[in-house]
């Protein structure tokens, strides 16, 4: 039950009836108003701006919005599950339910139980979310894991929301980076037979992490590859490098319950079929529109145009589309620039049935939206959107102080060993408890503290807090049954204490709260929800330490802890199916 979504129905009704009686325009939009939690609860149960909206709309027979909102407000009340309706400021409307509709609610959270908040919408657009995508040339740091959960919740959210989701990575096996991964492993080949290799000559990847992928080659060929020139071994050792590298990403992916449903080769749309490869095609397919021409790009003035040359290039008309500037297609030796090789890849999603195509990047590739957008728009004649979602850096501590690292000098912390040293949950919450486009300082000893000003523990002692009340309530009242049905049934009007009803507001904006952060693509969005939730919780198990007459197991009336319990279980299952969209556990106690 969402009553955010309900009451908008109802009040879409009071506005068809002002159209249907000619106070408004016919074929009005009535999409475009909000109902929402009032700022403050003392103002009521709802707001909403329809009066706002539809000001000018209705300006024939009301002076104001004030005027017009008034008019609404008087229907309004008119609905049996409505006690107020009374207008602020200059025409929003706070509307203030009758208790029964709080019930309700509660009962129905119950009846849903899990399934409380998600939607089984037929005919929801699937939705492609690549994310990760770091290149396998060597274990992912911590910015790789923020995008890595990130771009998890977000698909959680998705298919919690109905729509159907493919997690999908890209691996960039082709390019000047994998045969400097190859180049690096075969020295470690030549280390794994005995040589000394000396220092790590600057430009390969110095890593230990080379080290086993050198004796597995060793182990496979022996000494062979070390009597054949470059052009023969390199073709060898570049596909076993990157299997060994995408192998150690998909293990450091695992450790924080990350699986993806398709990998996608980059290599694969150079391939050949029929004369032609995927970027030819693309390329093609522009040509076909009109979009791509001959001619020569103005130098550039401040940032750096990418594959910018003086000369007349292959260029792609993205201008057309909101891009600053056209964008080559083909290089001067007539290879193909990362954006053709890019526009490739998108037309395969296309192609595959995505209209809604999300890109999680790294903070560095800013400047790759605004070109692939117009990509997207191009290919698709306007009828595919691409939200690329850019994760800023994360700057790792202990105890306040940075933790330096470097990908390339081998001297970094890696993703999995922060996984290991503070755990999946605590990596998971913190990465997604500030929005994506904020910077991040991740504090290795903070994350793991026991205490409020811990995020993720605060919110996983509220779970175990409320897991804890239901044991209680076990050994107190032995006979009394604990499961969602009875409690459905419990005598749930009993619940009239300001904490109480606060908490059944809040568990009520749950399923508003998945369809927004699901719209916008914000996972955070759920994460500072949970927080809010554990905090009224704590604060109403609080009050029960100085009012024993609140307290949720309540020895000297049963109906009342019933009650109660049936307000603690929804509690409890909302939190714990947040945090499982989050990929957080939710613990039953807390050592």
């Amino acid at each position: 039950m969402d009553i955010f979504a309900d009451f908008s129905n109802r009040i879409a009704a009071v506005l068809q009836g002002k159209i249907d009686n000619g106070t408004l325009p016919a074929a009005l939009d009535l999409s475009r108003f909000t109902v929402e939690p009032p700022r403050d609860a003392a103002n009521g149960d709802l707001a909403t701006n329809a009066a706002m909206v539809y000001a000018k709309d209705s300006k024939a027979h009301y002076k104001t919005p004030r005027e017009f909102a008034v008019a609404i407000a008087a229907d309004l009340v008119a609905d049996p599950d409505i006690d107020t309706a009374e207008v602020a400021g200059p025409g929003f409307i706070n509307i203030k339910l009758q208790p029964e509709v709080l019930t309700r609610v509660l009962a129905a959270m119950l009846a849903k139980g899990a399934d409380f908040g998600r939607r089984d919408d037929a005919g929801a657009p699937p939705v492609n979310v690549e994310f990760v995508s770091a290149n396998p040339t060597g274990p992912m740091h911590v910015g790789h894991g923020r995008g890595a959960v990130f771009g998890d919740a977000l698909a959680n959210l998705l298919a919690f929301a109905g729509h159907p989701t493919t997690r999908e990575y890209y691996i960039n096996d082709a390019g000047a980076q994998v045969d400097v991964l190859a180049r690096s492993a075969f020295l470690r080949y030549c280390e794994a037979l005995g040589e000394d290799i000396g220092s790590i000559p600057e430009g390969l990847y110095p890593g230990d992490y080379l080290k086993p992928v050198g004796v597995a080659l060793a182990s496979q060929y022996g000494p062979a590859l070390r009597q054949q020139p470059e052009s023969e071994w390199l073709p060898l050792v570049r596909p076993i490098a990157i299997d060994a590298m995408m192998a150690m990403i998909r293990d450091d992916l695992a450790a924080l319950d990350i699986r993806h449903d398709v990998f996608f080769s980059e290599r694969s749309l150079t391939e050949k079929h029929d004369g032609q490869d995927a970027v030819d095609r693309a390329i093609d397919d522009l040509r076909r529109k009109g979009l791509v021409y001959q001619g020569s790009l103005e130098p550039p003035k401040g940032q750096p145009i990418e594959d910018w040359e003086d000369r007349e290039q292959t260029l792609f008309r993205s201008t057309q589309f909101g891009d600053d500037v056209d964008r080559p297609l083909l290089k001067s030796d007539g290879s193909y620039t990362y954006f053709a090789s890019d526009i490739a890849y998108h037309k395969t999603k296309l192609d595959r049935g995505f209209n809604t195509i999300i890109d999680v990047l790294g903070a560095d590739h800013g400047g790759y939206v605004k070109r692939m957008q117009a990509a997207v728009a191009a290919l698709s004649d306007g009828t595919a959107t691409l939200d690329a979602k850019l994760c800023q850096l994360v700057k790792l501590m202990r105890d306040g102080e940075p933790v330096k690292m470097s990908k390339r000098s081998g001297d970094f912390v890696t993703l999995r060993e922060v996984v290991d040293e503070v755990g999946r949950d605590a990596v998971r919450f913190m990465m997604l408890f500030r929005s994506n486009d904020a910077m991040l300082d991740f504090d290795l000893r903070k994350v793991i503290e026991q205490s409020k000003d811990n995020p993720v523990f605060y919110v996983q002692y509220a779970h175990a807090r409320g897991r804890s009340v239901m044991r209680q309530a076990a050994g107190v009242f032995p006979d009394l049954d604990l499961g969602d049905t009875a409690l459905r049934d419990a005598k749930l009007d009993l619940l009239t204490d300001e904490g109480e009803t606060g908490l059944v507001r809040l568990l009520a904006q749950y399923p508003r709260q998945i369809l927004a952060a699901a719209a916008s693509h914000e996972p955070h969005r759920i994460a500072f929800y949970l927080h809010d939730l554990a905090s009224a919780l704590h604060s109403h198990w609080n009050r029960g330490k100085d009012q024993p007459q609140l307290r949720f197991v309540n020895e000297e009336s049963r109906d009342l802890t019933s009650a109660r319990l049936a307000l603690v279980q929804a509690t409890t299952s909302v939190l714990a199916s947040g945090l499982g969209l989050l990929g957080v556990s939710a613990p039953e106690e807390m050592r």
